[in-house]
Protein backbone atom coordinates (compact mmCIF):
# COMPACT_ATOMS: atom_id res chain seq x y z
CA UNK A 1 0.00 0.00 0.00
CA UNK A 2 0.86 3.41 -0.45
CA UNK A 3 -0.07 7.35 0.46
CA UNK A 4 0.04 8.19 -3.42
CA UNK A 5 0.88 11.93 -2.96
CA UNK A 6 1.29 13.80 -5.76
CA UNK A 7 4.80 15.17 -6.18
CA UNK A 8 5.33 19.16 -6.01
CA UNK A 9 7.70 21.57 -6.07
CA UNK A 10 6.53 23.38 -2.40
CA UNK A 11 7.72 22.21 0.43
CA UNK A 12 5.32 19.38 2.28
CA UNK A 13 4.31 19.85 5.51
CA UNK A 14 2.63 16.39 7.02
CA UNK A 15 0.93 16.59 10.15
CA UNK A 16 -0.14 14.03 12.06
CA UNK A 17 -3.26 14.10 14.01
CA UNK A 18 -6.69 16.31 12.99
CA UNK A 19 -7.41 17.88 16.78
CA UNK A 20 -7.74 20.84 17.93
CA UNK A 21 -3.90 21.79 17.29
CA UNK A 22 -3.56 19.71 13.78
CA UNK A 23 -6.56 21.59 12.09
CA UNK A 24 -5.87 24.80 13.36
CA UNK A 25 -2.18 24.66 11.70
CA UNK A 26 -3.68 22.71 8.37
CA UNK A 27 -6.07 25.96 8.09
CA UNK A 28 -3.15 28.56 8.96
CA UNK A 29 -0.96 26.90 5.88
CA UNK A 30 -4.12 27.43 3.41
CA UNK A 31 -2.10 30.54 1.37
CA UNK A 32 1.33 29.50 2.69
CA UNK A 33 2.79 27.88 0.08
CA UNK A 34 3.14 24.75 1.23
CA UNK A 35 1.85 21.06 0.13
CA UNK A 36 -0.23 19.88 3.14
CA UNK A 37 -0.73 16.29 3.89
CA UNK A 38 -2.88 15.78 7.20
CA UNK A 39 -2.67 11.91 8.64
CA UNK A 40 -5.19 10.38 11.12
CA UNK A 41 -6.61 7.52 12.03
CA UNK A 42 -10.16 8.63 11.80
CA UNK A 43 -11.58 10.82 8.70
CA UNK A 44 -13.16 12.96 10.92
CA UNK A 45 -12.32 15.70 13.61
CA UNK A 46 -14.09 15.35 16.81
CA UNK A 47 -15.30 17.73 19.78
CA UNK A 48 -13.85 16.35 22.88
CA UNK A 49 -16.07 18.42 25.60
CA UNK A 50 -19.17 17.34 24.67
CA UNK A 51 -18.68 13.25 24.36
CA UNK A 52 -20.20 12.52 27.10
CA UNK A 53 -23.22 14.21 25.55
CA UNK A 54 -23.01 11.55 23.22
CA UNK A 55 -22.39 8.57 26.00
CA UNK A 56 -25.48 9.80 27.69
CA UNK A 57 -27.66 9.67 25.19
CA UNK A 58 -28.31 13.78 24.81
CA UNK A 59 -26.76 14.15 21.81
CA UNK A 60 -25.46 12.16 18.72
CA UNK A 61 -22.14 11.34 16.97
CA UNK A 62 -22.68 13.30 14.12
CA UNK A 63 -23.89 16.38 15.83
CA UNK A 64 -19.90 16.70 17.68
CA UNK A 65 -18.15 15.32 14.32
CA UNK A 66 -17.09 17.36 10.67
CA UNK A 67 -15.42 15.12 8.17
CA UNK A 68 -11.62 16.08 7.45
CA UNK A 69 -12.58 16.15 3.80
CA UNK A 70 -15.48 18.10 4.33
CA UNK A 71 -13.64 21.08 5.85
CA UNK A 72 -10.73 20.95 3.08
CA UNK A 73 -12.69 20.66 0.34
CA UNK A 74 -11.34 22.61 -2.90
CA UNK A 75 -8.23 23.02 -0.98
CA UNK A 76 -5.30 22.85 -3.36
CA UNK A 77 -2.08 20.93 -2.70
CA UNK A 78 -3.96 19.29 0.27
CA UNK A 79 -4.08 15.53 0.97
CA UNK A 80 -5.65 13.52 3.54
CA UNK A 81 -5.04 10.26 4.59
CA UNK A 82 -6.32 7.94 7.03
CA UNK A 83 -3.83 5.85 8.78
CA UNK A 84 -1.66 5.70 11.98
CA UNK A 85 1.87 6.23 11.94
CA UNK A 86 4.35 3.44 13.14
CA UNK A 87 7.84 4.94 12.88
CA UNK A 88 9.72 8.69 12.63
CA UNK A 89 13.10 7.96 9.93
CA UNK A 90 14.10 11.67 10.87
CA UNK A 91 17.19 11.38 9.15
CA UNK A 92 15.24 10.16 5.96
CA UNK A 93 12.55 12.68 6.62
CA UNK A 94 10.11 10.09 6.16
CA UNK A 95 7.67 8.61 7.92
CA UNK A 96 6.02 4.57 8.25
CA UNK A 97 2.37 4.99 8.16
CA UNK A 98 -0.21 1.55 8.44
CA UNK A 99 -0.65 2.14 4.63
CA UNK A 100 2.30 3.07 3.58
CA UNK A 101 5.76 5.41 3.86
CA UNK A 102 5.45 9.05 3.12
CA UNK A 103 8.38 11.91 2.55
CA UNK A 104 8.26 15.18 4.71
CA UNK A 105 10.37 18.32 4.51
CA UNK A 106 8.65 19.38 8.08
CA UNK A 107 6.72 16.96 10.09
CA UNK A 108 4.52 17.70 12.88
CA UNK A 109 3.27 15.48 15.07
CA UNK A 110 -0.35 16.31 16.89
CA UNK A 111 -1.81 13.07 17.66
CA UNK A 112 -3.25 13.83 21.31
CA UNK A 113 -3.09 11.16 24.05
CA UNK A 114 -4.94 8.14 24.62
CA UNK A 115 -6.53 6.50 28.10
CA UNK A 116 -3.78 5.87 30.93
CA UNK A 117 -4.79 3.28 32.91
CA UNK A 118 -1.31 3.65 35.03
CA UNK A 119 -0.11 0.11 34.04
CA UNK A 120 -3.00 -1.74 35.32
CA UNK A 121 -3.95 -4.35 32.68
CA UNK A 122 -7.11 -6.08 34.44
CA UNK A 123 -8.88 -2.63 34.79
CA UNK A 124 -7.64 -1.76 31.16
CA UNK A 125 -9.26 -4.72 29.73
CA UNK A 126 -12.28 -4.00 32.04
CA UNK A 127 -13.16 -0.30 32.52
CA UNK A 128 -14.97 1.70 29.88
CA UNK A 129 -13.17 4.61 28.61
CA UNK A 130 -14.61 8.10 26.92
CA UNK A 131 -11.77 9.24 24.65
CA UNK A 132 -13.80 9.74 21.23
CA UNK A 133 -17.26 9.14 19.94
CA UNK A 134 -16.78 5.21 19.01
CA UNK A 135 -15.79 4.52 23.14
CA UNK A 136 -19.00 7.16 23.79
CA UNK A 137 -21.08 5.02 21.85
CA UNK A 138 -19.89 1.64 23.75
CA UNK A 139 -20.63 3.28 26.83
CA UNK A 140 -24.55 4.15 25.86
CA UNK A 141 -25.26 0.86 24.54
CA UNK A 142 -23.55 -0.59 27.64
CA UNK A 143 -25.63 2.17 29.88
CA UNK A 144 -28.93 1.55 28.33
CA UNK A 145 -28.75 -1.94 27.88
CA UNK A 146 -27.97 -2.30 31.72
CA UNK A 147 -31.68 -0.48 32.52
CA UNK A 148 -33.22 -3.00 30.30
CA UNK A 149 -31.32 -5.85 31.69
CA UNK A 150 -32.39 -4.88 35.13
CA UNK A 151 -35.78 -5.03 34.95
CA UNK A 152 -35.73 -8.74 34.15
CA UNK A 153 -32.84 -9.86 36.67
CA UNK A 154 -33.72 -12.65 38.87
CA UNK A 155 -32.01 -11.33 41.99
CA UNK A 156 -31.28 -8.16 43.82
CA UNK A 157 -27.76 -8.33 43.96
CA UNK A 158 -27.81 -8.40 40.08
CA UNK A 159 -29.87 -5.53 39.76
CA UNK A 160 -28.00 -3.49 41.74
CA UNK A 161 -24.61 -4.43 40.21
CA UNK A 162 -26.77 -3.37 36.87
CA UNK A 163 -28.22 -0.06 38.11
CA UNK A 164 -25.19 1.15 40.07
CA UNK A 165 -22.63 3.39 38.04
CA UNK A 166 -18.69 4.06 38.99
CA UNK A 167 -16.88 6.89 37.54
CA UNK A 168 -13.07 6.91 38.37
CA UNK A 169 -11.58 10.52 37.54
CA UNK A 170 -12.42 13.79 39.42
CA UNK A 171 -11.64 15.71 36.16
CA UNK A 172 -13.53 18.00 34.19
CA UNK A 173 -14.96 15.12 32.30
CA UNK A 174 -15.70 12.92 35.53
CA UNK A 175 -18.32 15.64 37.08
CA UNK A 176 -19.53 16.24 33.65
CA UNK A 177 -19.99 12.95 33.25
CA UNK A 178 -21.59 12.29 37.21
CA UNK A 179 -23.94 15.19 36.65
CA UNK A 180 -25.96 14.86 33.24
CA UNK A 181 -26.15 11.04 34.53
CA UNK A 182 -27.22 12.07 37.74
CA UNK A 183 -30.34 14.27 36.06
CA UNK A 184 -30.91 11.42 33.55
CA UNK A 185 -31.90 9.46 36.92
CA UNK A 186 -34.06 12.06 38.34
CA UNK A 187 -35.71 13.03 34.93
CA UNK A 188 -35.55 10.07 32.46
CA UNK A 189 -36.13 7.16 34.58
CA UNK A 190 -38.91 7.67 36.44
CA UNK A 191 -40.61 8.06 33.05
CA UNK A 192 -38.87 5.43 30.67
CA UNK A 193 -38.60 2.77 33.62
CA UNK A 194 -41.71 3.67 35.96
CA UNK A 195 -41.61 -0.12 37.06
CA UNK A 196 -38.38 0.27 38.36
CA UNK A 197 -38.04 3.05 41.07
CA UNK A 198 -35.02 5.15 40.36
CA UNK A 199 -33.60 5.34 43.71
CA UNK A 200 -32.12 1.94 43.16
CA UNK A 201 -29.69 3.48 41.05
CA UNK A 202 -26.32 5.07 42.62
CA UNK A 203 -24.09 6.72 40.89
CA UNK A 204 -20.25 7.00 42.23
CA UNK A 205 -17.59 9.16 41.62
CA UNK A 206 -13.99 8.21 42.71
CA UNK A 207 -10.77 10.89 42.80
CA UNK A 208 -7.47 9.23 43.97
CA UNK A 209 -6.77 13.36 44.82
CA UNK A 210 -7.65 15.64 47.92
CA UNK A 211 -10.46 17.36 45.83
CA UNK A 212 -12.16 17.54 42.07
CA UNK A 213 -11.18 19.41 39.18
CA UNK A 214 -7.36 20.06 40.62
CA UNK A 215 -6.47 22.12 37.02
CA UNK A 216 -8.88 24.77 38.59
CA UNK A 217 -9.06 26.73 42.14
CA UNK A 218 -10.35 25.61 45.38
CA UNK A 219 -13.21 27.37 45.03
CA UNK A 220 -14.65 26.22 42.12
CA UNK A 221 -13.58 22.71 43.17
CA UNK A 222 -15.33 23.54 46.13
CA UNK A 223 -19.10 24.47 44.39
CA UNK A 224 -18.35 21.52 41.96
CA UNK A 225 -18.41 19.37 44.65
CA UNK A 226 -21.58 21.01 46.68
CA UNK A 227 -23.18 21.09 43.50
CA UNK A 228 -23.32 17.08 42.40
CA UNK A 229 -23.59 15.93 46.24
CA UNK A 230 -26.80 18.22 45.76
CA UNK A 231 -27.72 15.98 42.99
CA UNK A 232 -27.09 12.55 45.10
CA UNK A 233 -23.56 11.85 43.17
CA UNK A 234 -21.84 10.14 45.92
CA UNK A 235 -18.20 11.26 46.19
CA UNK A 236 -15.60 9.67 47.45
CA UNK A 237 -11.89 11.61 47.88
CA UNK A 238 -8.54 10.37 48.62
CA UNK A 239 -9.45 6.90 47.37
CA UNK A 240 -7.36 4.84 44.64
CA UNK A 241 -9.30 2.06 42.26
CA UNK A 242 -6.74 -0.40 42.55
CA UNK A 243 -8.69 -3.61 40.62
CA UNK A 244 -11.88 -4.80 39.37
CA UNK A 245 -13.31 -7.79 39.64
CA UNK A 246 -16.62 -9.99 39.88
CA UNK A 247 -18.66 -7.37 39.10
CA UNK A 248 -16.26 -4.97 41.70
CA UNK A 249 -14.59 -1.80 42.09
CA UNK A 250 -12.25 -2.80 44.59
CA UNK A 251 -10.44 0.16 46.28
CA UNK A 252 -6.97 0.51 47.82
CA UNK A 253 -8.47 0.26 51.31
CA UNK A 254 -10.48 -2.62 50.81
CA UNK A 255 -13.83 -1.53 49.91
CA UNK A 256 -16.02 -2.74 47.28
CA UNK A 257 -18.34 -1.40 45.20
CA UNK A 258 -20.69 -3.53 43.06
CA UNK A 259 -21.74 -2.78 39.42
CA UNK A 260 -21.26 -3.88 35.60
CA UNK A 261 -21.26 0.09 34.68
CA UNK A 262 -17.31 0.88 35.36
CA UNK A 263 -16.48 4.37 33.77
CA UNK A 264 -12.36 5.25 33.98
CA UNK A 265 -11.60 8.85 32.83
CA UNK A 266 -8.78 9.21 35.56
CA UNK A 267 -6.34 10.64 33.25
CA UNK A 268 -4.18 10.42 29.73
CA UNK A 269 -1.22 9.95 28.54
CA UNK A 270 0.59 10.90 25.09
CA UNK A 271 -0.04 8.88 21.75
CA UNK A 272 3.42 6.98 21.24
CA UNK A 273 5.64 6.71 18.11
CA UNK A 274 6.98 3.10 18.19
CA UNK A 275 10.58 4.16 17.78
CA UNK A 276 10.91 7.39 19.47
CA UNK A 277 13.90 7.28 21.54
CA UNK A 278 12.74 6.80 25.59
CA UNK A 279 15.00 10.00 26.27
CA UNK A 280 12.41 11.93 24.38
CA UNK A 281 9.60 11.20 26.38
CA UNK A 282 8.79 12.80 29.26
CA UNK A 283 6.08 13.02 32.19
CA UNK A 284 3.04 11.79 31.26
CA UNK A 285 4.20 9.69 27.74
CA UNK A 286 4.65 13.68 26.31
CA UNK A 287 7.40 14.45 23.95
CA UNK A 288 9.60 16.81 24.71
CA UNK A 289 9.96 19.58 22.36
CA UNK A 290 12.05 23.48 23.10
CA UNK A 291 10.44 27.02 23.23
CA UNK A 292 9.45 26.28 19.53
CA UNK A 293 7.99 23.20 19.84
CA UNK A 294 10.46 21.39 17.86
CA UNK A 295 11.57 17.87 19.20
CA UNK A 296 14.26 17.97 20.88
CA UNK A 297 17.50 16.77 18.48
CA UNK A 298 15.58 17.46 15.28
CA UNK A 299 15.61 20.36 13.32
CA UNK A 300 12.42 20.04 11.12
CA UNK A 301 10.18 17.47 13.65
CA UNK A 302 7.93 19.27 15.65
CA UNK A 303 5.05 18.39 18.27
CA UNK A 304 2.13 20.28 19.56
CA UNK A 305 -1.03 19.57 21.90
CA UNK A 306 -1.52 17.02 24.55
CA UNK A 307 1.64 14.96 22.76
CA UNK A 308 3.93 17.33 23.85
CA UNK A 309 6.00 18.53 26.99
CA UNK A 310 6.94 22.11 26.76
CA UNK A 311 9.36 23.25 29.79
CA UNK A 312 10.78 26.27 28.37
CA UNK A 313 7.80 28.94 30.12
CA UNK A 314 8.78 29.65 33.19
CA UNK A 315 5.27 30.22 34.08
CA UNK A 316 3.97 26.56 33.40
CA UNK A 317 7.64 24.86 34.85
CA UNK A 318 6.29 21.41 34.49
CA UNK A 319 4.22 21.78 31.30
CA UNK A 320 1.18 23.54 30.04
CA UNK A 321 -1.87 21.82 30.85
CA UNK A 322 -3.55 19.13 28.38
CA UNK A 323 -6.31 21.81 27.07
CA UNK A 324 -7.67 22.91 23.75
CA UNK A 325 -6.63 26.61 23.94
CA UNK A 326 -2.89 25.65 24.34
CA UNK A 327 -3.10 23.20 21.49
CA UNK A 328 -5.16 25.76 19.05
CA UNK A 329 -2.35 28.48 20.06
CA UNK A 330 0.65 26.34 19.18
CA UNK A 331 -0.97 25.33 15.87
CA UNK A 332 -1.14 29.06 15.15
CA UNK A 333 1.86 30.43 16.15
CA UNK A 334 3.71 27.25 14.44
CA UNK A 335 2.15 27.98 11.01
CA UNK A 336 3.52 30.97 11.12
CA UNK A 337 6.87 29.84 12.45
CA UNK A 338 7.18 27.71 9.15
CA UNK A 339 6.81 30.33 7.11
CA UNK A 340 9.18 32.43 8.96
CA UNK A 341 11.49 29.88 8.79
CA UNK A 342 11.13 29.21 4.44
CA UNK A 343 11.77 33.15 4.57
CA UNK A 344 15.00 32.70 6.39
CA UNK A 345 13.57 35.05 9.35
CA UNK A 346 14.17 33.77 13.04
CA UNK A 347 10.98 31.81 14.87
CA UNK A 348 8.76 32.99 17.78
CA UNK A 349 9.29 31.21 21.15
CA UNK A 350 5.13 29.67 22.59
CA UNK A 351 4.30 31.06 25.20
CA UNK A 352 0.96 30.51 26.12
CA UNK A 353 -2.16 32.70 26.97
CA UNK A 354 -4.45 31.55 29.68
CA UNK A 355 -7.85 32.45 28.57
CA UNK A 356 -9.99 30.62 31.00
CA UNK A 357 -11.19 26.99 32.36
CA UNK A 358 -14.63 26.39 33.06
CA UNK A 359 -16.46 22.66 33.58
CA UNK A 360 -20.48 22.60 33.71
CA UNK A 361 -21.77 20.19 36.14
CA UNK A 362 -25.68 20.33 35.24
CA UNK A 363 -28.67 22.13 34.24
CA UNK A 364 -27.81 25.77 35.19
CA UNK A 365 -24.81 24.59 37.10
CA UNK A 366 -21.02 25.50 36.15
CA UNK A 367 -17.76 26.88 37.21
CA UNK A 368 -15.34 28.96 35.47
CA UNK A 369 -12.59 30.83 35.72
CA UNK A 370 -11.35 33.87 33.69
CA UNK A 371 -7.95 35.43 35.35
CA UNK A 372 -8.86 36.81 38.58
CA UNK A 373 -12.90 36.53 38.20
CA UNK A 374 -14.52 32.72 39.33
CA UNK A 375 -18.10 32.33 38.79
CA UNK A 376 -20.36 29.38 39.52
CA UNK A 377 -24.37 28.38 38.84
CA UNK A 378 -26.21 29.64 36.42
CA UNK A 379 -24.32 32.86 34.45
CA UNK A 380 -21.31 30.42 34.28
CA UNK A 381 -23.38 27.75 32.78
CA UNK A 382 -24.81 30.38 30.12
CA UNK A 383 -21.06 31.42 29.43
CA UNK A 384 -19.96 27.04 29.50
CA UNK A 385 -22.61 26.77 26.62
CA UNK A 386 -21.61 29.65 24.39
CA UNK A 387 -17.96 29.35 23.91
CA UNK A 388 -18.72 25.59 22.88
CA UNK A 389 -21.09 26.26 20.81
CA UNK A 390 -19.03 28.62 18.99
CA UNK A 391 -16.17 26.05 18.82
CA UNK A 392 -18.26 23.60 17.50
CA UNK A 393 -17.05 22.87 13.89
CA UNK A 394 -19.62 23.49 10.75
CA UNK A 395 -23.47 25.64 10.56
CA UNK A 396 -25.06 22.70 10.39
CA UNK A 397 -23.50 20.94 13.91
CA UNK A 398 -23.86 24.30 16.02
CA UNK A 399 -27.71 24.59 14.98
CA UNK A 400 -28.43 20.87 15.86
CA UNK A 401 -26.15 20.91 18.66
CA UNK A 402 -28.39 23.95 19.96
CA UNK A 403 -31.68 22.53 19.02
CA UNK A 404 -30.63 19.55 21.40
CA UNK A 405 -29.56 21.94 24.04
CA UNK A 406 -33.08 23.93 23.87
CA UNK A 407 -35.15 20.75 23.58
CA UNK A 408 -33.10 18.95 26.91
CA UNK A 409 -33.69 22.25 28.62
CA UNK A 410 -37.29 22.34 28.58
CA UNK A 411 -38.29 18.80 28.40
CA UNK A 412 -36.00 17.76 30.64
CA UNK A 413 -35.50 14.87 28.10
CA UNK A 414 -32.28 13.07 26.63
CA UNK A 415 -34.30 12.33 23.49
CA UNK A 416 -31.29 9.68 21.65
CA UNK A 417 -31.82 6.62 24.24
CA UNK A 418 -31.42 3.82 21.49
CA UNK A 419 -29.16 0.60 21.63
CA UNK A 420 -27.78 0.12 18.44
CA UNK A 421 -24.58 -1.97 17.92
CA UNK A 422 -22.78 -1.68 14.87
CA UNK A 423 -22.69 -5.37 13.26
CA UNK A 424 -20.23 -6.36 9.95
CA UNK A 425 -22.14 -7.42 7.13
CA UNK A 426 -20.81 -11.11 7.53
CA UNK A 427 -22.96 -11.08 11.06
CA UNK A 428 -26.08 -9.49 9.61
CA UNK A 429 -25.77 -11.88 6.57
CA UNK A 430 -25.42 -14.91 8.67
CA UNK A 431 -28.24 -13.79 10.74
CA UNK A 432 -30.73 -13.95 7.99
CA UNK A 433 -29.61 -16.87 7.26
CA UNK A 434 -29.91 -18.10 10.09
CA UNK A 435 -33.64 -16.47 10.11
CA UNK A 436 -34.57 -19.05 7.48
CA UNK A 437 -33.50 -22.06 8.75
CA UNK A 438 -35.02 -23.79 12.07
CA UNK A 439 -33.42 -21.62 14.44
CA UNK A 440 -36.61 -19.25 15.27
CA UNK A 441 -38.53 -22.47 14.21
CA UNK A 442 -38.66 -23.86 10.60
CA UNK A 443 -42.33 -24.85 10.69
CA UNK A 444 -43.50 -20.79 10.67
CA UNK A 445 -41.37 -20.67 7.68
CA UNK A 446 -42.24 -23.61 5.50
CA UNK A 447 -44.20 -24.02 2.62
CA UNK A 448 -47.61 -25.91 3.36
CA UNK A 449 -47.23 -29.12 2.06
CA UNK A 450 -49.50 -30.35 -1.11
CA UNK A 451 -51.77 -33.11 -0.98
CA UNK A 452 -52.74 -35.59 -3.06
CA UNK A 453 -56.69 -36.49 -3.64
CA UNK A 454 -55.83 -40.20 -2.59
CA UNK A 455 -54.51 -38.84 0.92
CA UNK A 456 -57.16 -36.24 1.05
CA UNK A 457 -59.93 -38.86 0.38
CA UNK A 458 -58.10 -41.37 3.09
CA UNK A 459 -58.18 -38.59 5.35
CA UNK A 460 -62.23 -38.18 4.96
CA UNK A 461 -62.93 -41.61 5.47
CA UNK A 462 -60.84 -41.70 8.34
CA UNK A 463 -62.93 -38.66 10.21
CA UNK A 464 -66.16 -40.78 8.78
CA UNK A 465 -65.46 -43.43 10.48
Amino acid sequence: MSLNIAKSNKKRVVIVGGGFGGLKLANKLKKSGFQVVLIDKNNYHQFPPLIYQVASAGMEPTSISFPFRKIFQHRKDFYFRMAEVRAIFPEKNMIQTSIGKAEYDYLVLAAGTTTNYFGNKHIEEEAMPMKNVSEAMGLRNALLANLERALTCSTKQEQQELLNIVIVGGGATGIEVAGILSEMKKFVLPNDYPDMPSSLMHIYLIEAGPRLLAGMSEESSAHAEQFLREMGVNILLNKRVVDYRDHKVVLEDGTEIATRTFIWVSGVTGVTIGNLDASLIGRGGRIKVDSFNRVEGMNNVFAIGDQCIQLADENYPNGHPQLAQVAIQQGELLAKNLIRMEKGQEMKPFHYRNLGSMATVGRNRAVAEFSKVKMQGWFAWVMWLVVHLRSILGVRNKVIVLLNWIWNYFTYDQSMRMIVYARKAKEIRDREKLEETNHWGKELIQEPKQHSPQEIQQASGQEKK
